[in-house]
């Protein structure tokens, strides 16, 4: 039986831009499992009811449901262990807890004002009063007020990315000669960022432009076909 996946998805069903959903997405090919991913939308809260969350992604596996991608990849490593593992070790994974935060409290906080007015405007319509909402309550002021896609805005996401930057010019991933669950967990925000934005991150001569490609064409191109806008 394959695994099923629920995937927060914009107004098309194809339109796949969460990155908690891209880094359980990306797990799951690593360990080269068959998933069905489901469409879902912020307002259908009662297709996930049974996992007690109002929120994805939720996987499901026979009479098993787990939410949360860090909760996903641990299921992940215990129920398949012959499948190549997404840490390596305990150590890795530990030091993978420590970067999922450092994205989250340092990458995220610098891109979200650049995609907030885009994302919302390729949400399905049935969620866009419920995403205004929500961020409006969130950040303070509406998404007008709080969204910064200047050119300086762009340039603190690019000098944020200095650490990774300086890793990738001795080795192709994060996590060394192949990819792990570190370099997922990167790619989920920017692939957040291309599914819903078309403003353009990184330059051609950026190492981290070399390895976004990279990580685009892995598992016949699962995040690369993905639609979204051209990478630039």
């Amino acid at each position: 039986m394959s695994l099923k996946l629920f995937d927060l998805a914009g107004a098309e069903d194809d339109r796949r831009f969460s990155p908690y959903c891209w880094i359980a997405r990306l797990a799951i090919a690593h360990k080269g499992l068959p998933v069905e991913t489901v469409p879902w939308r912020f307002t259908e809260k009662d297709a996930i009811s049974d996992s007690g969350q109002g929120a994805v992604p939720v996987l499901q596996d026979g009479d098993k449901t787990i939410h949360d991608s860090w909760a996903i990849a641990e299921y992940l490593e215990e129920a398949y262990p012959d499948q190549p593992s997404l840490f390596g070790c305990e150590m890795s994974k530990g030091q993978a807890r420590f970067f999922q935060t450092w994205v989250e409290q340092t990458l995220r906080s610098k891109l979200v004002p650049i995609i907030i007015l885009d994302l919302a405007e390729n949400l399905h319509e049935k969620d866009r009063a419920y995403f205004i909402e929500t961020r409006t309550k969130r950040f303070g002021m509406s998404l007008e007020e709080f969204a910064n896609s200047s050119p300086e805005q762009v340039q603190a996401f690019q000098d944020s990315l200095g650490p990774v930057r300086q890793v990738l010019t001795q080795q192709d991933y994060i996590c060394g000669a192949n990819p792990g669950y570190a370099d997922y967990i990167l790619l989920a925000i920017f692939q957040w960022a291309r599914c819903s934005c078309p403003v353009a991150l990184l330059t051609e001569e950026d190492p981290v432009f070399a390895w976004r490609d990279r990580m685009l064409n892995l598992f016949d191109g699962l995040a690369g076909k993905a639609k979204g806008y051209p990478v630039i």
